[in-house]
């Protein structure tokens, strides 16, 4: 249910980490997070090129129950997007750790990313909401 190869946020974001000085991280919701929400019918997401800050919103999930804030789990510059939301939202709800990825970062300071929960405190932390 929790990948052991992604980091978590508290607030339900997930970011795979290729490794290396210069890569980027891929970021979005947990499997968790989209089944909170339900159905997700549209998803907004900032511009490659847009500067985002560590616990600040950058995009947004609207569902049949709800609207919910996505949040930047580290600075850093977005160098991708998920267009493919844009026509398809509900890959969000069918393949969130896949083709329901949101963003890509490339971080200001790598070292942000130490701070993130791995999977077993991630899991932890669901179990005790």
């Amino acid at each position: 249910m929790f990948p052991d190869d992604l980091s978590y946020t508290s607030d339900h974001e997930w970011v795979r980490d290729p490794g290396g000085a210069d890569s980027t991280v891929r970021i979005g919701i947990t499997d968790y997070a989209q089944g909170a929400l339900g159905d997700i019918v549209y998803v907004s997401l900032p511009e490659v090129g847009t500067d985002v800050e560590a616990g600040v919103a950058c995009g947004e999930l609207e569902s049949t129950k709800s609207v919910s804030d996505l949040f930047s789990p580290i600075k850093g510059t977005v160098v991708a997007r998920n267009d493919a939301l844009d026509e398809r939202p509900e890959l969000v709800n069918a393949d969130p750790y896949g083709d329901g990825w949101m963003i890509e970062i490339r971080p200001a300071d790598r070292s942000e990313l130490d701070g993130l929960l791995d999977a077993d405190a991630y899991q932890a932390q669901v179990e005790q909401s």
